[in-house]
């Protein structure tokens, strides 16, 4: 029996030794592929001793369900560790768009443990990504498509800009600052945000898939997407081909690892940071958006001040961090 035990801890030994080598590897290859960034390498690990404030939103809706974040954060984790065919597609489509896979993990369990249930099986996703391309769908707002709706006088500076990602947000800071909750032409525009107003014909507000993407995200990174992955490029034209592309595993992954690659690449080339080895930042823009204002808003602090303070995590970027030992297994 004591020899027995001695043989388990010495086992279990040398399973921790070999854990902890291969996340050394695994930190020094990540510092590696970024090595030429320009920007100040933001530390792993969060700057925040206490997690920060979880939106009430969150808490409301897991409230509803009877359910508690833990459980759905062991949901999510489940999922991974269960199905090896979405977690090869997870390390593909990071390999792809030159980041790590923690990246994209951190992304999914946040999403999953604040904002929505995991679905049990992946299957899922593959059939309700099918039963969008038979519905007639329209991105639109009392009968006017948005397509029609960007081509007014007003959106005229935009067509300045060649990446989807900023024509989309100049659409959008000129429908803040002409549009939203005002009277234009006789005609009233609510006072809410342009991607609920426009790019929601279902369940208004509301995210989709795995990757719990909106609409008018997708659209944003639909050209690097393209270009880095070879998918047809999406337009606001075709709102089925949006929400089927959104919902399937399998493009949504791109989509995800787009939109943290542009990230990376905004802070860096915005802000001066190099975010690429703090899956907490990366996943606490993917929960927030608007990634170059907040590049900018940052830059501008740390101009005024004459300081360099770190990007902050938000609550779900926190988990992230705080749970990267736990989340590293899954690699």
């Amino acid at each position: 029996m004591g020899q027995t035990m001695h043989k388990k801890a010495i086992c279990i030994s040398i399973k921790a030794v070999q854990y902890s080598l291969y996340m050394a590897i695994i930190l020094c290859l990540l510092g590696m592929q970024f090595a030429q960034a320009k920007g100040t390498i933001v530390p792993a690990g969060n700057r925040n001793a206490a997690q920060p404030p979880i939106a009430y939103g969150a808490i409301k809706r897991t409230q509803a369900t009877n359910s508690t974040f833990e459980k759905k954060y062991q949901k999510i984790y489940a999922l991974l560790k269960r199905d090896k065919k979405l977690m090869g597609k997870i390390k593909k489509a990071a390999s792809t768009y030159g980041i790590h896979p923690i990246h994209i993990i951190g992304a999914l369990v946040g999403e999953h443990t604040y904002n929505v249930d995991a679905i049990d099986r992946l299957q899922t996703y593959y059939v309700k990504a099918a039963s969008y391309l038979g519905q007639d769908l329209s991105f639109k707002y009392k009968g006017e498509k948005v397509s029609k709706f960007v081509k007014r006088p007003e959106f005229a500076k935009c067509k300045q800009y060649k990446s989807n990602y900023d024509l989309w947000e100049c659409r959008e800071a000129i429908w803040n600052s002409k549009f939203r909750g005002k009277v234009v032409g006789g005609k009233a525009y609510p006072n809410n945000r342009f991607g609920r107003i426009f790019f929601q014909p279902l369940y208004a507000g509301q995210t989709f898939g795995l990757g719990q993407l909106n609409p008018l995200t997708a659209l944003k990174v639909t050209d690097i997407v393209s270009r880095k992955s070879g998918y047809s490029k999406l337009t606001e034209k075709r709102a089925s081909e949006v929400y089927k592309t959104i919902m399937h595993p399998d493009s949504t992954l791109h989509y995800m690892a787009a939109i943290i690659r542009h990230s990376i690449d905004v802070y860096n080339q915005t802000a001066g940071f190099d975010i690429s080895q703090n899956p907490g930042i990366t996943a606490t823009l993917y929960n927030l958006g608007h990634v170059r204002h907040r590049a900018r808003q940052l830059k501008a602090k740390n101009q005024a001040s004459g300081t360099s303070v770190y990007p902050q995590e938000n609550y779900y970027g926190w988990l992230i961090n705080h749970k990267l030992d736990h989340l590293m297994q899954l690699l």
